[in-house]
């Protein structure tokens, strides 16, 4: 979050932020007044507490000196300090609470190079990779979804039987496929220094807050709880929508050392939000779903290095996408289309040649957003009290966090059917998952099962 002192000392900063965001709703003038009048309470509180002190001292003395008239009035200007010190202080904790709250809605500000504009299709690409060389490919191309079903590796109608609209099971060797990539990616990240952590799938209101998803995308979450019991609290437990949350408060309310730090983090973890479909989009096949799997990688470091280390961040993810030979781009994201919390974010988006869409390479497909690659500065760490001391003697300060998927699941695995699949139907498994396939080069299909299945493609 932003520091009351900072909204208070440059109010338009925060002002063409929002705007360069586009973002409604927030009321930079209702905070200044709301500071203020909190400011004024601190400070008259302040004179109370002052005055009380010393009226008090004075009435030993007024009784010692035998002046009982002055020294009655003295207790009841006391009393009288004491009353109005309760209402200044309860009024003070009030105007704290609330100001507090409202900050919390503010969004991070956006760094200088941060181009305007209201969505996607104001980012500015970057570059480009895996277009000079790329495979033969089928000039027509099934999606994934058509393929993955033909090949019996794919199942929406029984996930969504199972559990409802935007799951799917994953089966055979599209399930191996899946985890052949988690464990590709940690490896290639353990390689770039990450330390593996391995956390709790639920988080609870505080982690989430200290990361930015509340209170502003509560809508989006999954919460824990029981409705069945009327006596029953609900648990403060949400499911984890990113290890971003969980891996980052894991040092809440710790002070770091210099030492320690840059501290790189990667984690594995199913995520689940509710986001099948959104703006419009995507509304068939894995691309969007409810539940999907990635690995995450969170950094700490000291704010002199955070700009260099976004720059390392996104040739970390993009290592995964190059090993696997799929074709990519990043691009860098205008003020409309960060995130709540970022002050500047590049995104990688793997190329899926199936659909002819308007923003692919010249022979059409379409961008998956894989991995956004975020700074967000102070932003978190000042929302969860994380701190670190640049020397064991001096004043602990806010170091900067930073994150970025390396790369998300399900879409490199759409990425993969797509680009890799081969004129006879297969799809070859590119070279470097191999080893985790137990040396398997190409995904065949499988025979499909139940009574269903008769005369539709069963080997016999």
């Amino acid at each position: 979050m932003l520091s009351r002192q900072f909204v208070r000392e440059n109010p338009d900063a925060v002002r063409d932020a929002l705007e360069l965001r586009g973002q409604e709703g927030v009321d930079v003038d209702e905070l200044l007044n709301l500071d203020e009048e909190w400011r004024e309470m601190k400070s008259r509180g302040d004179d109370l507490r002052q005055e009380r002190n010393e009226v008090s001292s004075k009435v030993g003395e007024l009784k010692r000196e035998g002046k009982e008239e002055a020294a009655t009035e003295a207790i009841e200007r006391s009393q009288t300090i004491k009353d109005e010190l309760e209402s200044v202080e309860s009024r003070a904790d009030e105007l704290d609470a609330e100001l507090e709250k409202k900050l919390l809605e503010v969004p991070n500000i956006p760094q200088g190079d941060v181009p305007p504009g209201d969505g996607e299709i104001d980012n500015e690409e970057v570059r480009r990779s895996g277009f000079e060389e790329m495979r033969d490919i089928p000039d027509e191309i099934s999606p994934h979804y058509d393929i993955g079903e033909k090949l019996e590796l794919l199942d929406f109608e029984r996930g969504a039987k199972v559990t409802g609209g935007g799951f799917y099971f994953l089966k055979g060797d599209a399930a191996r496929l899946e985890h052949a990539l988690v464990q590709f990616m940690r490896d290639v990240h353990r390689e770039q220094g990450y330390r593996e952590v391995f956390p709790p799938v639920p988080v609870n209101s505080d982690s989430m807050t200290g990361t930015g998803q509340l209170p502003k995308f509560s809508n989006d979450a999954y919460r824990l709880g029981n409705s069945n019991d009327d006596d029953y609290e609900s648990d403060d437990l949400w499911l984890c929508p990113t290890a971003e949350v969980s891996v980052t408060n894991m040092y809440r309310d710790e002070i770091l050392l210099s030492d320690d730090l840059p501290l790189k983090h990667q984690a594995y973890s199913p995520n689940f939000r509710r986001e099948a479909g959104e703006h419009g989009t995507e509304t068939r096949g894995i691309v969007r779903s409810h539940q999907f799997n990635k690995v995450e990688l969170v950094n700490f470091v000291e704010p002199a290095d955070s700009d260099e280390r976004l720059e390392s961040l996104v040739s970390e993810a993009e290592a995964v996408l190059e090993r696997l030979g799929l074709p990519y781009r990043v691009t860098l994201l205008c003020g409309g289309d960060m995130t709540f919390a970022s002050a500047k974010t590049y995104d990688i988006e793997v190329w899926a040649p199936a659909d002819d869409m308007e923003y692919g390479p010249d022979r059409g497909g379409r961008w998956l957003e894989v991995s956004s690659a975020s700074n967000f500065e102070s932003f978190q760490a000042r929302r969860i009290g994380l701190r670190y001391r640049p020397e064991r003697h001096e004043s602990a300060e806010y170091l900067h966090t930073l994150n970025a998927s390396g790369t998300a699941l399900p879409r490199v695995v759409v990425a993969i059917m797509e680009y890799y699949q081969n004129d006879d139907g297969t799809i070859t498994v590119p070279e470097p998952l191999r080893p985790y396939m137990n040396g398997k080069e190409q995904i065949d299909g499988h025979d499909p099962v139940g009574e269903s299945a008769v005369g539709a493609g069963r080997k016999e």
